[in-house]
């Protein structure tokens, strides 16, 4: 038995709504091959990346 001092847990409930219903951010296709808005940060730079070559195509 609890003593008076310890709060009460509020009871389990149980949900039964359809999780895959639900939106998750997955669904969407932002981010997919669009450049980044001016301002945003991206680490190195999107700029950085795309001058970047691999070694084995010379200069």
């Amino acid at each position: 038995m609890p003593e008076q001092d310890e709060p009460t847990r509020p009871k389990a409930k149980l949900v039964f709504s359809d999780p895959l219903e639900q939106q998750t951010g997955d669904d969407t296709d932002r981010g997919w091959g669009e450049r980044p808005q001016t301002g945003e940060s991206s680490g190195r730079g999107l700029d950085w990346y795309l001058s970047q070559r691999p070694p084995h195509h010379g200069d």
